[in-house]
């Protein structure tokens, strides 16, 4: 199962304008969206998800929905994030489908290694540098952490790197062995930078997303 390079997450007031930015980054190229809706009911959510997943569908955009894996299960979003608060992945796991992705948030090795564990198909690893996205922030990583933290899980399991990225830091946090970036804030100011993360991700702005048939 391939993991994109460069994930969206969500932001906006309300879940219209999350919907209007998800729209808007679908057609500006993106390759996975990630709804992060925060403090509203599951009724809420669940709409707003069977909205994001047609967004998401006519783009051919992969959608994975953050914290609520009943709900990605009965939209059929491509998988679900996890915080550490969250439900444990082995949980969501034998609700899921096998296609359905299960990726998780670490802000340690420790994280890291307890997801590993459960076997996650990608961690969020982060934050990189403060960001105001995020209530509670844990301590910054900075490019030093995610080298020493790498460098230790000597894992396959794509980490993702988040927290306040901009298209300045992509190059130096390639080169700790991350396999992508979240972003929410940078994009979501301007939606023309998604050709700029994908051209220093190397994916290609026209890199159109490759199912394999096994994950179907």
């Amino acid at each position: 199962m391939t993991i994109n390079k460069l994930h969206y997450i969500s932001q906006g007031a309300t879940p219209k304008e999350h919907l209007e930015n998800i729209q808007k980054a679908c057609a500006s190229g993106v390759e996975l969206v990630q709804l992060r809706l925060k403090n509203l009911s599951d009724k809420k959510i669940l709409k707003t998800a069977l909205e994001a997943r047609e967004i998401t569908n006519h783009f051919q955009t992969r959608l994975i929905i953050n914290d609520h894996y009943k709900i990605a299960k009965e939209v059929k979003a491509d998988g679900v994030h996890l915080g550490k608060t969250d439900t444990c992945p082995t949980i969501a796991r034998k609700e899921l489908a096998t296609w359905q992705i299960i990726g998780g948030t670490a802000n340690t090795l420790e994280d890291c290694k307890n997801l590993l564990n459960k076997n996650v198909d990608y961690i969020g690893l982060g934050p990189f540098r403060f960001t105001t996205t995020k209530d509670n922030l844990s301590p910054v990583l900075g490019l030093n952490g995610y080298s020493l933290i790498l460098e230790e899980l000597k894992t396959e399991t794509p980490i993702i790197a988040i927290g306040g990225i901009t298209t300045n830091d992509v190059a130096d946090i390639l080169k700790t062995g991350v396999s992508g970036i979240a972003i929410s804030g940078e994009i979501t100011k301007d939606f023309n930078k998604i050709r700029t993360f994908h051209q220093l991700l190397q994916v290609g702005s026209s890199h159109e997303q490759k199912y394999d048939i096994s994950d179907l």
